[in-house]
């Protein structure tokens, strides 16, 4: 079993946008996952992966706009981050340990006719899963992510991210994302805070940066190729594809790049004034993918 601490759940009350009653599933490890579920009668499952350093708050946009066309959401928290258990040694954390827990959910869950919702680590996770169980997956909707192959080298923002995050072990979420997303009124940035009463319960974050492959022996990276070979020659689902313009990291050269590996995918929607953190403008992505999906 893996030693874990599990955020009080009174920090969680009243947060603004996110009146969604929480899910659980107990892994073979011993630790609880949290995962939302709404529409759970809807025709498609669309499942919305986050990245770091959120949780499934990011999603809160989106997720009515997806209900209210008939289809069902589960958007879960990643080990260590939102109301999802956080090991207490951040070596616990690997691209494995989070891949499998997420495969792991969709096989209990027994989720079919899926449409892949991703960003960030969402995708450098989640890009990897339907070559694995292609027959669940027939959608892609994916902002601002990559595919971590370790055979192209990771562009100077995101050294420059890594170096900023290891320098800053206690991450300053609120700020990060009132910075990053100035519409956020001052209660939904600090919502993002919510899942961290202190440093202890960040690992997960503090260790995401450092689990991108920079190499092709590097864990993940053989997974990722593979992925890539999937998403050129094997995929047969639809997709659409939305940028956020002003992200530094995984903005548009990124995202063109990735949009060449992706068979069939269309022009992206490209919102100039978003950033990093897509789904905050996630209305009118979800209104758009829904139109093209």
């Amino acid at each position: 079993m893996i030693e874990a601490l599990r955020t009080p759940d009174d920090r969680f009350d009243n947060l603004p946008g996110y009146g969604f009653r929480p899910h659980y599933l107990t892994h073979e490890n011993g630790l609880r996952m949290h995962y939302l579920d709404e529409g759970r009668h809807g025709a498609r499952t669309f499942l919305c992966l986050h990245g770091q350093p959120t949780w499934s708050y990011l999603y809160r946009r989106m997720i009515p706009v997806f209900v209210a066309a008939g289809h069902r959401v589960v958007a879960p928290d990643l080990f260590g981050f939102g109301r999802s258990d956080k090991p207490r040694e951040d070596a616990a954390y690997t691209f494995d340990f989070h891949r499998d827990s997420l495969i792991a959910l969709i096989r209990a869950l027994n989720l079919q006719d899926v449409v892949l919702v991703c960003q960030d680590w969402g995708g450098l996770l989640g890009l990897t899963i339907p070559m694995k169980m292609p027959e669940r997956f027939t959608g892609l909707l994916v902002m601002n992510t990559a595919l971590g192959t370790g055979d192209v080298p990771l562009g100077q923002g995101f050294l420059d991210w890594r170096a900023w995050n290891n320098k800053n072990p206690d991450m300053q979420i609120a700020k990060l994302m009132a910075r990053s997303c100035p519409h956020l009124t001052p209660k939904e940035a600090a919502a993002y805070e919510a899942p961290y009463p202190d440093a202890a319960y960040k690992g997960g974050v503090r260790r995401f940066p450092n689990l991108v492959p920079d190499s092709p022996e590097a864990p993940g990276a053989a997974t990722s190729r593979r992925a890539r070979e999937f998403w050129m020659k094997d995929w047969s689902g639809k997709s659409f594809m939305a940028i956020g313009m002003t992200d530094p990291v995984l903005g548009p050269p990124v995202m063109h790049g990735l949009r060449k590996i992706i068979r069939g995918c269309p022009a992206p929607l490209e919102l100039p004034e978003a950033g990093h953190f897509v789904q905050e403008w996630g209305e009118r992505v979800a209104e758009a993918a829904l139109a093209a999906l």
